[in-house]
């Protein structure tokens, strides 16, 4: 948590009402979100309780598990939502736009890819072991489930993995999407709680930020967020339910027990779906514009959704259990990339997020004093131009790789670094960027009195590391790895 953030909770809880962080958007909102809300039964590893989901508020589906111990119903479960998955999934995988032209002809793309929001993080995991959970059963055999659930299955494992990138919006934790933009007065803990979190950024009129969060700790009043129940749930509603359900001598009892299982799992889920909803809206509100590279992160979900739907349609396996060595280092490496490029563009989209990075140094802003525009080096245009601030930096002559928000594609070079008491005066030469000619091309050199802001985010490309290729992987790291196909065991294993 960086000191900023910090200062922003402290004021939040001093003011009882949480704080903005940012001043424009830094998530993609679909214009038709899939909401996810999901209940599992306690003790047992993820086994699927209940579901509400949908992309209306409006007109949520309910689909239950009356005993989440038995396959069978396990297995009519997966069937339902995988029904569903494919309703909002497939007709996205079908319609493409071409984007560009490469050395094989035109390349289509995804004109739109899929965004599933759950409550928390504890979603996106549920979402990780059901995707698990389904990919690898078997559409023939013994233990056959209908071919739908493994398909599902493999759409939810490369969603739960491209929640892993920074900046990817197709899998969103509600909560993680709030807390980026608001403060709280409540720990990092607490802000997994949707209800709270919203209780401190949108409070009930005549209630304070912080009364609202506390009326939301009574899990009685309001059901908690899931997956998990409460306990007070389980042990005074849902086991005698279960009971009766297990115990019914007829069809009919049968019936009734069902009903009434599912009358008490809807009460637990229409306040968390209506939240969720609640959500999306606070984000999708005209005060908080899409930042400038919003649009760019959605694109590369697109390629990858784009990528994942070719992938699914024409391979007969499923995603591994474990990553081989090859693919594990790679995705380290797209992993952290995407980590440097998120960090960079939030930064340059949007002034709070910069102020973060001018406190610890990584950033400065100052008014220019002086500028030589037409400076030349040889037959290269280098201008000068000298930059005085108050921020605490921590740069040197010869450090490179400075940049604007506002021009991306010129790099500068520090000069010198002058410190006069609290003022700093940091003279810098400006390279690329600036066009062709024998002089700058307007606006792309400060003038003096212009207020700039330079910092060292790189979010350009950076070469991948070498790496053998899959087929050519050695057998000290498991020889090269074959499509994973699942076995008789993956099929006969719990679902959870």
């Amino acid at each position: 948590m960086s000191l900023l953030t910090s200062l922003a909770r402290a004021h939040a809880s001093d003011q009882a009402v949480a704080q903005r962080l940012t001043t424009v958007r830094h998530l993609h909102v679909s214009s038709e979100p899939l909401v996810f809300v999901p209940l599992a039964m306690a003790g047992e590893a993820h086994a699927p309780l209940a579901v509400m989901i949908g992309t209306s508020p409006d007109t949520p589906e309910l689909l239950t598990v009356a005993q989440p111990r038995n396959r069978d119903q396990q297995v009519a479960f997966a069937y339902e939502l995988a029904k569903i998955f494919a309703a909002y999934i497939t007709p996205r995988t079908n319609r493409r736009l071409p984007v560009r032209a490469g050395a094989s002809g035109v390349q289509y793309r995804c004109a739109d890819a899929p965004q599933v929001w759950v409550p928390n993080r504890a979603g996106v995991e549920f979402i990780r072991i059901l995707g698990r959970s389904t990919r690898l059963r078997r559409s023939t055999g013994e233990w056959a489930v209908p071919r739908n659930i493994p398909v599902m299955g493999k759409w939810l494992t490369f969603l739960a993995d491209r929640a892993e990138y920074a900046g990817s919006a197709m899998l969103v934790a509600a909560t993680d999407a709030l807390t980026l933009h608001w403060a709280t007065g409540q720990s990092t803990e607490e802000d997994q709680h949707l209800p709270a979190v919203l209780g401190w950024i949108a409070p009930p009129p005549g209630m304070t930020g912080r009364d609202a969060a506390r009326a939301c700790e009574n899990p009685l009043k309001v059901p908690p967020a899931g997956p998990a129940t409460d306990p007070s749930f389980d042990n005074g509603i849902l086991e005698p339910l279960l009971a009766a359900y297990h115990q019914a001598a007829s069809p009919a009892a049968s019936r009734i027990a069902e009903d009434k299982i599912r009358k008490e799992l809807r009460k637990q889920l229409d306040g968390t779906w209506h939240r969720m909803w609640q959500a999306i809206t606070l984000l999708r509100d005209p005060s908080l514009p899409a930042g400038a590279h919003v649009g760019v992160r959605w694109e590369r979900d697109l390629d990858a959704f784009t990528q994942a739907a070719d992938w699914i349609a024409t391979s007969p396996g499923a995603q591994p259990k474990r990553d081989s060595a090859v693919y594990a280092a790679r995705r380290l490496y797209w992993l952290e990339r995407a980590q440097q490029q998120y960090d960079a563009e939030r930064a340059f989209d949007d002034p709070m997020v910069m102020a973060e990075a001018r406190m610890i140094g990584e950033a400065f802003v100052g008014t220019v004093i002086a500028a030589v525009p037409n400076r030349r080096v040889g037959r290269s245009l280098r201008p000068l131009i000298t930059v005085s601030t108050t921020d605490a930096i921590s740069l040197a002559a010869g450090e490179s790789g400075l940049r604007r928000p506002e021009l991306l594609d010129q790099k500068t070079k520090v000069v010198s670094v002058t410190r006069d008491g609290d003022t700093v005066m940091v003279e810098l030469e400006l390279r690329e960027g600036m066009g062709s000619g024998r002089e700058p091309r307007p606006g792309t050199v400060p003038a003096v009195g212009d207020s700039v802001c330079y910092s060292l985010f790189k979010d350009d490309y950076r070469r991948a590391p070498t790496l053998p290729r899959k087929e050519d992987t050695p057998w000290t790291h498991g020889g090269p790895p074959k499509p994973y196909l699942p076995t008789e065991q993956d099929a006969q294993e719990p679902w959870s």
